[in-house]
């Protein structure tokens, strides 16, 4: 069944296992569910050549508002985010699959200028954060008091920059290299705190100062992201408080940063957004 709302013309900024992934589909579905790829961008071009056609392979990301997309969806890195989500907003609403990139507070409020000026939405993808629906509304009704979410993984998957980057797990099973609020994680590892910090924009929330990340480096989980929530309300009348742990195990190959399962959930965050009105605003998909 074809969708019947905006956006139908889709471009896709990033070329990894996530963009390979969007673009085969909408190549393959798009058509019947009333959605066109209109263009591919990738910062190496290079890695398009032979599978993505040359009309659709955009050389140029400014020159993207030619291609009028309704929908721009980014799989890239945060840094595409930082230097060109605002002025992508003149032209379409975002689907931002790095949402660790709003942890910059410049970052963030420029992007909700943008929307309220051009009247586009900005999008985050849930990634593999389990739950996200559950814990927006338990958020919106003022029971949510704390949450912590830790991911664990190979060292191999992490992408770290900074301190973080000489950091080096120590012999043993696990070591925690980073504890504490989501947005001091997010400059350090902007590759693997998007679990996190999917559920840290928008109001209301605790917000990348109070959501907790822990990133554990395991020499055990060669091929899985572990990605455990924990989450509590307020004190009842009795004193004890609502609570709820979620453990999820998703399998990848060695070395990624983007598990099996996470792919999947990108596809369906990006129809999603194609259910939505462009209302200006940060809102989680």
């Amino acid at each position: 069944m074809a969708l019947t709302t905006v956006p139908r013309k889709v471009g896709i900024l990033g070329y990894g296992r996530v963009g390979q992934s969007l673009v085969s589909h909408l190549l393959t579905q798009g058509p019947e569910l009333g959605l066109e790829l209109v263009f591919v961008w990738n910062r190496d071009p290079g890695r398009m050549a032979g599978s993505v056609p040359p009309t659709l392979q955009l050389q140029n990301l400014a020159a993207l508002g030619e291609r009028h997309p309704d929908l721009v969806v980014e799989v890239a890195h945060p840094k595409i985010i930082h230097e060109s989500g605002a002025e992508i907003l003149r032209y379409a609403n975002l689907l931002v699959g790095s949402p660790s990139a709003l942890a910059d507070q410049a970052t963030e409020r420029q992007l909700l200028e943008a929307s309220h000026r051009w009247g586009h939405a900005v999008f985050v993808a849930r990634g593999a954060l389990w739950g996200t629906e559950d814990i927006a509304r338990l958020d919106e009704a003022g029971g949510l008091q704390s949450l912590r979410v830790t991911m664990a993984t190979h060292p191999d998957g992490f992408r770290l920059e900074g301190p973080l980057a000489t950091h080096r797990a120590q012999p043993g099973p696990r070591t925690v290299l980073y504890e504490g609020p989501v947005r001091g994680l997010c400059p350090l590892a902007p590759r693997n705190s998007n679990t996190m910090a999917a559920r840290c924009p928008g109001r209301p929330g605790l917000g990348f100062d109070r959501v907790i990340g822990v990133l554990v480096a395991d020499f055990s989980l060669k091929d899985m992201h572990v990605v455990d929530v924990e989450l509590s309300g307020p004190p009842g009348p009795t004193g004890r408080s609502f609570a709820v742990h979620t453990h999820r195990e998703n399998p990848t190959e060695p070395g990624a940063v983007t598990g099996s399962a996470t792919i999947t959930t990108f596809w369906r965050s990006l129809l999603g957004c194609c259910h939505l009105p462009s209302k200006p605003g940060i809102h989680l998909c």
